[in-house]
């Protein structure tokens, strides 16, 4: 059947990707993996942490300006056109701390920062859209989130988006659209790199995530700032206002959310994450869509 084949955040995993196209029965020809039917997603986080970072990038461009795929920009393209945008203070729209840096090294090491190829692969990242709504299914790397949508005013980066002061409303939209919604939860926690958080992604796929402790996302293993076990949120009713509406609203695929768990699955009949922690010996991960409205759990493609 023809439809879409929408791919998860591979980081820099080219070979994992080689092995999940194949897979699932495309061939490279002609200087691309094509499908005699059926057309790629990229849902973004092509780059950083993986060991093959110019090879995954010329997999997907090829597939790109071939037509036999299209892509969707993940937050850590997004984070590279900032690092490399120059700000009207003296500085870049991605601050060059060695936080930021230490998450970006590898796609700088492997580009040559600064170099030709660096700002070509740049400007290509700011050829491509932030989201897509193709033919009854959408594709978003974080969030679907119209309002966001309109306030950013545009389906691509501008100069507005990229360079927008913390705070601003296209800052906020930016953030919901590829980092995902978040809540401040009164309290800190250190993620699974040990930095801090006072604030938590929001499950805005799950009808019932009208809790905080059901729609605060907080990591398996999660400890205080002090080292301690972090706590049990309490169940204090909250509204989000991104639940997706799981009878009426049109399917959608995203990334970002570093799911774990011996078997993929969706997340609802309407919505399924299809990130599944490459990067973290995970499989990558691919939702077959043929045209249906319910999405289901066979139609999900896994390899390692």
């Amino acid at each position: 059947m023809s439809g879409y084949d929408v791919i998860g955040d591979i980081h820099g995993h080219a070979d994992v990707l080689e092995r999940l196209l194949r897979t699932m029965g495309y061939r490279e020809t002609r200087g691309a993996y094509r499908h005699r039917q059926r057309t790629v997603i990229f849902v973004g986080d092509l780059i950083d942490r993986g060991p093959h970072q110019l090879r995954t990038l010329q997999i997907v461009r090829a597939m790109v300006e071939a037509g036999s795929a299209q892509l969707v920009l993940g937050n850590h393209e997004f984070n590279a056109v900032a690092w490399a945008t120059p700000d009207d203070r003296g500085g870049f729209s991605r601050p060059h701390t060695e936080k930021n840096r230490g998450q970006h090294e590898v796609f700088l090491a492997a580009v040559g920062e600064g170099s030709p190829r660096h700002r070509e692969w740049i400007e290509w990242f700011t050829s491509q859209p932030l989201w897509l709504d193709a033919d009854g299914l959408r594709v978003v790397h974080a969030c679907w989130d119209e309002a966001s949508m309109r306030t950013l005013g545009s389906d691509h980066l501008t100069d507005e988006i990229v360079t927008a002061a913390s705070g601003s409303a296209p800052f906020e939209s930016i953030e919901i659209v590829l980092k995902g919604p978040e809540i401040d939860l009164g309290r800190a926690y250190l993620d699974k790199d040990g930095n801090r958080r006072d604030a938590a992604r929001l499950a805005w796929w799950d009808p019932g995530a009208t809790t905080l402790a059901r729609a605060a996302l907080i990591p398996g293993g999660a400890t205080t700032p002090g080292g301690d076990p972090f706590p049990p949120l309490p169940d204090d009713p909250i509204d989000i206002g991104f639940i997706q509406e799981p009878n009426s609203a049109t399917p959608v695929l995203y990334g970002h959310y570093w799911r774990s768990g011996p078997e993929p699955r969706i997340d609802n009949p309407r919505a399924a994450c299809l990130d599944w922690s490459v990067a973290k010996d995970g499989p990558l991960v691919a939702y077959r869509w043929s045209g249906e409205r319910d999405l289901t759990d066979t139609n999900l493609v896994a390899v390692h």
